[in-house]
């Protein structure tokens, strides 16, 4: 923070649908630093597959220098499918700054708000309330870029080190404390891995065991990922936070966003020791860019999830009060009957931030 106490946020629009989200996100700041005690101070910095088309760089330096200034990131979406590097990978700044500044700890919320419709039965009674987290620098994400191909094979590397595990449970078992003390939750955790074939991963669960013995208050249990994959799709409202490996949660993190009405509605950060990264779970939708069709949800709630963050690292309970305000206001209007275009509704991105701003 500054001297003025305005929090600055480094703001990356990047592609395709990312800056048509982010418009309403800011716009709905803008109407919490009217109505709190909150200030903030945006600056926006180029990243994306349209600024590696103009340059050949996924982002300059001077946006890698500005994240590493301000207090927090907001990422609209990054990457188009047909920008590629030589090697045929997709552009992906997002994934780049979770190297960068050692973001670990990858947050993917998954909770189904009234109104919106659920692939789950008696999901709209029992409700879903659950939390990926997933480890966000290694793993088989390890090996990006550095996979070796031949003419006759390819090999990837898995990567799981004790420095990075730690942490990863450690923010876990918190993440999961606090939810309890909020009543979110029943403050459970559940370790996701495949420890029954790779020695890789029963390292990863024998580091969860240890973390255990320090929250003994905290409900855990162990799931091997093909059974936790079944579980998910019968019972979610039985999981509150879960742990597990890069690769796994991507997956099971768009798996999970799924179960609560897709990627339009899915919030995420990636988290760090002192930097974080917020963005919505969807792509760039270059299919729909620039019809005004886009949900800006999960971008909208991936802004409260900042707020949240802010608040825990700067003690400011004012920031988690706001952060809450937002998730409040989103739930009433999709209780209020709002139904975005991927639901088969009619309402565009103008609407659904229209009637957040007002809910507000």
């Amino acid at each position: 923070m500054s001297a003025n106490n305005a929090f600055h946020i480094a703001v990356l629009p990047g592609d395709g649908i990312g800056p048509e989200v982010m418009d309403p996100t800011l716009e709905i700041l803008r109407k919490i630093e009217k109505t709190s005690d909150l200030k903030f101070r945006f600056t926006e910095a180029p990243a994306g597959a349209n600024h590696y088309l103009e340059t050949g760089k996924s982002m300059p330096e001077s946006t890698v220098r500005l994240c590493d200034e301000a207090d927090a990131i907001l990422l609209g979406a990054c990457g188009l499918p047909s920008v590629r590097y030589p090697d045929n990978t997709e552009i992906m700044p997002q994934v780049e700054l979770r190297f960068h500044f050692d973001l670990y700890a990858g947050v993917r919320p998954a909770r189904l708000i009234p109104g919106v419709p659920s692939p789950i039965v008696g999901a709209d009674q029992r409700g879903i309330d659950l939390v990926v987290i997933r480890e966000s620098t290694e793993g088989l994400f390890a090996s990006m870029g550095k996979g070796i191909v031949t003419d006759t094979e390819a090999r990837e590397t898995l990567v799981i080190t004790r420095k990075t595990s730690e942490r990863l449970f450690e923010f876990s078992f918190r993440l999961a404390e606090r939810r309890k003390a909020r009543g979110r939750a029943n403050g459970g955790l559940t370790c996701v891995d495949k420890a029954n074939v790779f020695k890789a991963f029963a390292f990863f669960r024998e580091m969860f065991n240890d973390a255990a013995k320090r929250h003994p208050d905290v409900k855990t249990d162990r799931l091997y990922v093909d059974a936790c994959s079944a579980m998910l799709v019968k019972r979610p409202w039985d999981f509150d936070v879960m742990v597990m490996e890069n690769m796994f949660g991507d997956i099971l993190s768009d798996m999970t966003a799924g179960l609560i009405g897709g990627m339009g509605m899915a919030p995420s950060a990636d988290v760090g020791d002192h930097h974080a990264v917020f963005q919505p779970c969807h792509g760039t939708a270059p299919d729909i860019m620039g019809q005004g069709k886009a949900n800006p949800t999960g971008m909208i709630l991936s802004a409260a999830m900042m707020l949240d963050w802010l608040a825990d690292k700067h003690g400011l309970e004012g920031a988690a009060e706001a952060g809450e305000r937002i998730e409040r206001a989103v739930d009433k209007v999709y209780a209020d009957g709002i139904k975005p275009m991927e639901f088969g509704g009619g309402n565009g991105t103008a609407d659904i931030a229209k009637a957040v701003l007002e809910a507000l």
